[in-house]
């Protein structure tokens, strides 16, 4: 124990101390908060200028869609200033480019172009230099559909003082029912099950493939050669994969305090940018943590095992790309299969693939994420997980324990079966 525990330690402090986990670890946290912190400023700073608009109006529908405008900014003034209104030009070309002209020089923001034949179904044209700004075309968008909408209504007989009230419509608040009671949803169990599914996916592919590089580095510089004088190969298997899983719940551990923090502060933060806005509120029940650990680290045992044995079989960097790339699509399988289990989680199909074995660490949490599964499920997938990783490391072990010391040419299948069959 003591041989593994010395292979444990000198795997978690080389790599903890490499540049790569620091910029990984750390960098990624404080570039999430940076968006953030950036995304609010940008949303704060949208807004501080009343839009100053001309009209032509080639359908009578100027008072309609200027009265339409009712938008405000978030210091309270008019979002929309029309500041001319051109009621059936003489000349509409003319018209066009001399605004088009005072928008270049910056004296407008924009003109909205009504046809004659609207009523008829024809599409308004904004004309304007910022297109990326969505919120001003959608709400000329409302404006406008109100005003044809009240004119179709007039002309046959309907009068309507305010249109807005008349055709609004009712929302549906969603809310999701659980165990522990109920709650509104508003999307965040499947942004919480996605993001659960990310974690998992890229972490399971990082991982396993730096255990892999590990024993392909060990083996190309010889350094294997003097480890396996001081310990047996199945203790430095064993110490390799429990060290970089060390490293991986370190950086778990630092991204979930980190989490954490930004969900206690983001509130105050986007309060401090924007007063009275608030960030989405994302509940992670504490089961849900805890599973998504038990998943990963069942999941993370069983491929770094499958990697480890993949570096003992290579002797290059070339060789290990060809040869890692069923154990890759395995993963990916798990991360394509997702919708199976997001359309019906209670499905047989979503039960299935949930408790295979090599499926289980990213499927399983993506359905207790979305919905409850029943325990003796998750206990199935668990079990049937770690009895498949039990086996898998048995068989790992013995063609680690051989292709640690071979060099030169790729084994065959032939030659692996030879490799398991040694005592």
């Amino acid at each position: 124990m003591r041989k593994v525990w010395l292979v444990i330690k000198r795997e978690y402090l080389t790599r903890i101390r490499s540049k790569a986990f620091i910029f990984t670890t750390v960098g990624l946290p404080v570039f999430s908060v940076g968006i953030m912190v950036f995304s609010i400023f940008m949303m704060t700073r949208q807004g501080d200028h009343t839009l100053k608009i001309a009209l032509i109006d080639n359908a009578g529908l100027a008072n309609a869609i200027v009265s339409g405008l009712k938008a405000k900014l978030m210091s309270g003034q008019p979002l929309f200033q029309v500041v001319r209104v051109l009621e059936r030009p003489a000349s509409a070309e003319k018209a066009r480019e001399e605004l088009a002209a005072e928008v270049r020089r910056g004296q407008l923001d924009g003109y909205l172009v009504v046809p004659d034949d609207v009523l008829q179904g024809k599409a308004g044209e904004f004309h304007t230099r910022n297109p990326g700004d969505f919120m001003a075309p959608n709400t000329l968008r409302r404006a406008l559909s109100d005003a044809v909408i009240a004119r179709r209504l007039s002309d046959r007989g309907v009068h309507v003082e305010d249109l807005a009230k008349l055709v609004r419509g009712v929302d549906l608040t969603l809310i999701k029912i659980t165990r522990g009671g109920e709650a509104e949803e508003k999307g965040q169990s499947l942004i919480v099950a996605f993001s659960l599914v990310m974690v998992l996916y890229i972490t399971l592919l990082v991982y396993g493939v730096a255990t892999m590089r590990s024993v392909l580095e060990e083996k190309t510089s010889r350094v294997v050669e003097v480890l396996v004088s001081s310990a047996q190969p199945y203790q430095l298997l064993t110490g390799k994969i429990l060290g970089v899983a060390a490293v991986g719940l370190t950086q778990y551990l630092i991204w979930t305090v980190t989490g954490a923090l930004v969900a206690s502060y983001g509130g105050a933060m986007a309060a401090a940018f924007r007063p009275g806005a608030s960030p989405p509120q994302i509940h992670l029940p504490f089961s849900l943590l805890v599973y998504a650990l038990l998943f990963f680290l069942a999941g993370y045992f069983l491929f770094a095992a499958l990697y480890a044995a993949v570096g003992a079989m290579v002797s290059s960097e070339e060789e290990s790309q060809q040869v890692q790339l069923p154990i890759t699509f395995i993963i990916l399988l798990a991360f394509l299969l997702y919708p199976v289990v997001m359309r019906d989680p209670s499905s047989r199909a979503a039960i299935i693939v949930s408790v295979l074995p090599f499926l289980s660490p990213v499927l399983m949490v993506f359905r207790i994420a979305l919905q409850m599964p029943p325990f003796w499920q998750i206990a199935l997938a668990l079990g049937l997980s770690i009895l498949t990783t039990v086996g898998v490391v048995q068989l790992s072990a013995k063609i680690y324990r051989v292709g640690i010391l071979m060099y030169g040419k790729r084994p065959s299948l032939a030659e692996l079966l030879r490799w398991l069959r040694y005592t």
